[in-house]
């Protein structure tokens, strides 16, 4: 199986990818693990990319292309992939294509997780990280909200991007970039839409259904 997984931040992409990789036994591959892969081990490509993000600026279409095309040549990937982070632009959906092509591949499907801003902003901007352990909690979930890791009894603290400012403003460049890539997907019969707003068991029964006749 070879997917595509597109949602904002917070969508639940992350936990859909582990249940499915499970599932299919195959890679998942997230563009931000790739990064850090080459940043720590100073990559030619690693190394250009940072001379960018130390500028702030955004990494080009090219070094990201390089860098998703290395990872998708490893043997891991035989199997099949999930695609989580990429590609985020049509350009870089259009390399994915001529890329899968030229190996004689092609994308199965692209799920696209549905959910409405407010819900993605109440779900991020209570979510909540230990200082100790660095588990990840929402007080949404917990029985008793507190400052207290549930599981070392360290300190919660939240992040900087799970500030509603910042997540707005995260949620508006999503937008922006992906409106014109679900229409590309739409338009080749690839984009699977699924409803992202309930409990991830509720989700991963949706995206089953989703896939049921994607080879």
């Amino acid at each position: 199986m070879r997917l595509v997984l597109l949602g904002a931040p917070g969508a639940g992409k992350g936990t859909q990818a582990a249940l499915l990789k499970e599932r299919d036994k195959c890679a998942h591959i997230s563009t931000g693990d790739i990064f850090r892969q080459n940043l720590k081990d100073q990559t030619p490509l690693g190394m250009e990319a940072k001379q960018y993000m130390d500028k702030g600026a955004l990494v080009p279409d090219e070094v990201v292309m390089k860098m998703v095309s290395s990872r998708l040549s490893e043997p891991d990937v035989a199997g099949g992939f999930l695609l989580d982070g990429f590609p985020r632009t049509v350009p870089q959906a259009e390399f994915l294509e001529k890329f899968l092509k030229e190996q004689g591949k092609a994308l199965d499907a692209v799920l696209l997780f549905a959910i409405d801003d407010e819900v993605l902003v109440r779900r991020l901007s209570n979510r909540r990280t230990c200082r100790s352990c660095g588990g990840i909690f929402n007080l949404l979930a917990m029985e008793k909200p507190s400052a207290v890791c549930p599981s070392c009894g360290g300190e919660l603290f939240q992040r900087d991007d799970d500030h509603e400012a910042v997540i707005r403003n995260r949620l508006k460049v999503f937008h922006e970039q992906t409106e014109p890539l679900v229409s590309w997907y739409k338009d080749r019969g690839l984009l699977r839409e699924v409803d992202a707003s309930d409990a991830p068991e509720a989700i991963y029964g949706r995206v089953k259904a989703a896939l049921n006749g994607a080879s």
